[in-house]
């Protein structure tokens, strides 16, 4: 993932401010360039580079395959456009506490896929 993410980056400029990978979903928080609201082509580039990398053994449904898709990912995502300073940060907390929500860690900061380490490292939340 880390991987598809840094080329589409690369490429389509774009910062993470907040985000957390699960087994079966993520979330994230992006902040794009100034006039540039292109997240489905961030998205897509993002989906299709990460799949080029997964092993082709899973049973792919005849729908994903007349659209040389495989099963990995929804077709759809949500997004919401943070409105201000008390959006962003309800919406960063959720992220970091979703492992925790979803029964994978007991406290945020036990899960190693989320972007909450970055807040901790420089002191910007409590690590418990």
């Amino acid at each position: 993932m880390c991987a598809a993410m840094k080329m589409v980056k690369d490429a389509h400029p774009f910062a993470i401010l907040a985000m957390d990978v699960l087994p079966e979903h993520l979330h994230a928080i992006w902040r794009l360039p100034p006039d540039d609201a292109d997240y489905p082509l961030r998205w897509s580039l993002i989906k299709a580079g990460f799949s080029r990398w997964l092993t082709k053994s899973e049973h792919i449904r005849a729908s994903h395959q007349t659209k040389r898709e495989l099963g990995i990912w929804q077709r759809r995502y949500w997004e919401h456009q943070i409105r201000d300073e008390i959006d962003l940060v309800r919406h960063v907390d959720y992220i970091h506490y979703n492992p925790v929500k979803h029964g994978r860690v007991t406290h945020p900061v036990d899960w190693p896929h989320s972007t909450l380490h970055g807040f901790i490292d420089p002191g910007m939340a409590a690590s418990n």
